[in-house]
């Protein structure tokens, strides 16, 4: 049976990333970063990559990284849910990070002598080893150009002569990227983001925390890393790992809701009583606080799936994806609500968490479209 309890070197990355946040990234510097426009903290990103080294937990060790497994970083997900903490950590860290060691070949990606489906896909090694060093390093950031709300890689763009061209809309943590990863139908090509014929627009985005962009290819240069069909494979695996991951990252927003709101109903008063006296908003709590028992468990489950490279994976990332993005929508509807009127005044945080709740509860997917991936992957017939 799997393991879903936290290991103590879990907890301790914890406290160390949960100290940091408190001390680079408070609840009210995230409010002023918000209502500013400045969308990321690029400071704080510095702080992750240098002081904890964490940025590179997913890349393999001789290429500078931790060589860590999915566990880890879904802890650390967590915590920067739990601080809405605005970092491009999935985008880079998570997504990009995954589709650029599934470009490896077998030998450099986990130290196997046999070649496989991985040896045969890179283009150019080099440049994906390279690239990832870096990113382990903080010195650069990398995205995975396709649609936040996108289950799968489609192929927007076209090339000729290694000239990319096309757009692609909504696109997550790309305000911030050095790099651009770009799938075509020749393969997975990397991408400057400062080339002349590239073009970010920031776009209206609910999350404050997260912005989304268009972002546009007008003849950009790219070099050809993956080349199909070992492109759309590691395109795949980037976005399995994403969903299983960003279940985390809703775990820990529902988790500050929870807390938050059992903290204010101790203290506030009304009608001469504590407001968690009154048997209604008791139970109220209550079933929020089994949905969010319920949620871990099934986070957990995607984590280490992903570490251990369980068959059980796209079930596991697809039950995550259809079961804990609602679970941390409710539990932050509750968390307003349950505060009364301080919860909608915009000074109060607890927007930013239904706002990042709500933009998460799409991202890969809606949990309609994972309930329908569910019943594809257990033969259920379509009702």
């Amino acid at each position: 049976m799997t393991d879903l309890l936290y290991s103590e070197v879990e907890e301790a990355l914890r406290a160390s990333v949960r100290a940091l946040l408190a001390a680079r990234s408070p609840l009210p510097a995230v409010l002023r970063r918000a209502e500013s426009g400045e969308t990321y903290d690029t400071h704080l990103w510095h702080a992750l990559a240098v002081e904890l080294d964490v940025v590179g937990l997913l890349v393999p060790e001789h290429l500078g990284g931790a060589g860590a497994s999915a566990r880890e970083v879904a802890v650390v997900m967590e915590e920067l849910g739990r601080a809405v903490a605005p970092v491009p950590f999935l985008g880079s860290a998570v997504v990009a990070t995954t589709a650029l060691v599934g470009c490896l070949p077998d030998t450099e990606a986990d130290g196997a002598e046999d070649g496989g489906p991985a040896a045969a896909a890179a283009a150019d090694p080099e440049i994906a080893a390279k690239l990832l060093a870096e990113l382990a390093r903080g010195e650069r950031t990398a995205v995975l150009v396709v649609s936040f709300a996108s289950r799968a890689g489609a192929v927007a763009v076209t090339v000729a002569d290694g000239r990319l061209t096309g757009t692609v809309t909504s696109v997550a943590d790309a305000l911030v990227a050095d790099v651009l990863l770009v799938l075509t139908e020749d393969g997975l090509y990397v991408v400057d983001a400062t080339d002349p014929g590239v073009t970010v627009t920031p776009i209206v985005s609910l999350d404050l925390t997260r912005q989304l962009c268009d972002v546009t290819l007008d003849g950009a240069a790219g070099r050809l890393v993956a080349a199909a069909p070992a492109a759309s494979a590691a395109v795949a695996s980037a976005l399995l790992a994403g969903s299983a991951l960003l279940a985390s990252e809703q775990l820990g927003v529902a988790m500050w809701c929870l807390e938050t709101t059992v903290d204010y109903m101790k203290t506030r008063r009304q009608f001469g009583r504590v407001i968690g006296s009154y048997q209604a908003l008791k139970h109220r709590i209550a079933d929020v606080w089994v949905d969010v028992t319920q949620a871990r468990a099934v986070a957990r489950y995607a984590a280490a799936c992903l570490a251990d490279g369980d068959p059980d994976l796209p079930v596991a990332a697809a039950l995550a994806q259809a079961f804990v993005g609602p679970v941390a929508v409710r539990t932050a509807e509750e968390c307003l609500q349950l505060h009364g009127g301080i919860g909608f005044t915009w000074e109060y945080p607890i927007h930013l968490f239904l706002k990042r709740a709500k933009a998460d509860s799409i991202a890969f997917g809606t949990a309609s479209a994972h309930r329908a991936v569910i019943a594809g992957l257990v033969d259920l017939p379509p009702a």
